[in-house]
């Protein structure tokens, strides 16, 4: 057998663990290792979306209908919400979530705003120049779950990047509720309405990432198609996000939420304890990962666990999350071996709880975002930190960013040659185009240069 199969796996009242000291895997067996949601899980979700989407794109509006009244329970007349509504909502914001908005608007928008990279120009030669030109998308979709909670703070990491980019125009998802008439929560409303957003669609799930990619027509409302698609979501939204990429751009799969907090024997297991349930909150399939070097943390937070759970709100919800194979203990020889886990589960949300906390941080590879020491728990970025929590999930975060101005940026390469600049270069071109038998190629330049 494998070191991966025989890495022993037991299973205590809150999370299982993987006892990895002793071994040295190598990086495709740390990948398979860590604590991940089944595979199964994820195959039923693309079967599933690849109905949705041949659905809403044959059948359009209508079938978005049929979605709202089979998930959400709602009989939909207009799909688009009315701008009365979002303006209602804004006038009947409670006042204590509002200054938490703006806060939370003007420290994302300032970071937002420092993000936007600079053109680059380069005369490479004389008359020889070039130029990298960062221009926005002309049109963004973004979308905002709902289900077991509501986000507001979600409407702000998307539409506040967008905005920093200069994209001319942006459409907001979220789904109906069926308490609230058939619209998106007020409060997703409002958040909207806050940042200036008016076209925002009562639409949810994957089948909002479909009507936003190939466009709706409702009566007199157009949804016009967007170039890219941003958000959160589940597991069906992230799976209509990787089946939607030869349409439209897409941030990452931000699916079902996880946090991996990397400690050792200085973490506080309080503090521990508490952010892995904070997470598990969001969903019974959130993942919540502890790294440590120190079997007696381990215990610690096992027992912080057991009576920090029973008192909180959702401990259903948070138990089922622990206890997930999605969620775990991994225990490893020491700090090295902490970190080389943690790039392999390639966190979106990796906390760091170890003496010298900042200097452990910058040696991680992978993560979506990354909070260092014990007073910069994740959901400081969930809400004012300034970051996006719009991350990549699912260990995606090895070759995916996060949310971020860039996300609605694409740079364009402009390059401009004098005569005398081109002439300079044209036998190197001629000779590689003869190479390549594309003897026209280099045509296109003599005639140009008179050799």
């Amino acid at each position: 057998m494998d070191a991966v199969t025989t890495a022993e796996t037991t299973t205590t009242p809150a999370l299982r663990t993987i006892d990895l000291r002793g071994r040295h895997l190598s990086w495709s067996e740390l990948r398979a290792v860590v604590p991940r949601q089944s595979a199964g899980s994820r195959a039923s979700a693309e079967e599933a979306v690849e109905q949705i989407l041949a659905a809403v794109r044959t059948e359009g509006a209508a079938a978005l209908r049929g979605y709202a009244r089979r998930f959400d329970g709602v009989e939909q007349e207009r799909l688009r919400v009315d701008p009365a509504e979002i303006r209602r909502a804004v006038d009947a914001l409670d006042p204590a979530v509002r200054r938490g908005l703006e806060t939370a608007i003007a420290r994302t928008r300032a970071f937002a705003e420092a993000q936007r990279p600079a053109d680059a120009r380069l005369e490479v030669a004389p008359g020889a120049v070039l130029v990298q030109r960062w221009t926005p998308v002309r049109r963004a979709g973004l979308y905002v779950p709902g289900g077991l909670a509501v986000y507001p703070s979600s409407v702000v990491m998307n539409v506040v990047p967008a905005q920093a980019a200069g994209v001319d125009s942006v459409v907001l998802c979220s789904p109906p509720q069926r308490e609230f008439g058939g619209l998106p929560h007020p409060t997703i409303l409002a958040a909207a309405g806050l940042l200036g957003v008016e076209e925002v669609w009562a639409i949810g799930g994957a089948q909002s990432l479909a009507a936003m990619a190939y466009g709706v027509r409702d009566g007199e409302d157009v949804l016009e198609p967007v170039d890219t698609v941003t958000g959160p979501g589940n597991v069906y939204v992230a799976t209509a996000k990787r089946l939607l990429r030869s349409v439209v751009g897409v941030d990452a799969e931000a699916g079902t939420t996880e946090i991996a907090v990397l400690a050792d024997g200085t973490a506080d297991p309080a503090y521990v304890a508490a952010d892995l349930i904070s997470q598990a909150e969001h969903d019974p399939a959130a993942g919540s990962v502890l790294i440590t070097d120190s079997p007696e943390l381990a215990r610690r937070v096992a027992a912080e666990l057991e009576r920090q759970v029973p008192a909180a709100k959702h401990r259903e919800r948070i138990t089922t999350a622990l206890t997930g194979p999605q969620s775990g203990v991994v225990l490893t020889d020491d700090l090295d071996a902490s970190v080389a886990v943690a790039d392999a589960y390639a966190a979106e949300h990796l906390e760091v709880h170890t003496a010298d906390a900042r200097e452990v941080a910058a040696r991680v590879r992978n993560a979506g975002a990354i909070f260092v020491g014990p007073y910069s728990p994740v959901p400081l970025g969930d809400y004012a930190a300034g970051s996006n929590h719009v991350l990549p999930t699912g260990g995606t975060a090895v070759h995916t960013q996060g949310l971020s101005t860039t996300s609605f940026l694409k740079a364009v390469q402009v390059v401009e040659y004098t005569r005398d600049a081109l002439a300079e270069i044209g036998e190197d071109i001629v000779a590689v185009a003869e190479c390549e038998d594309l003897p026209a190629h280099g045509r296109a330049v003599t005639i140009r240069t008179g050799d």
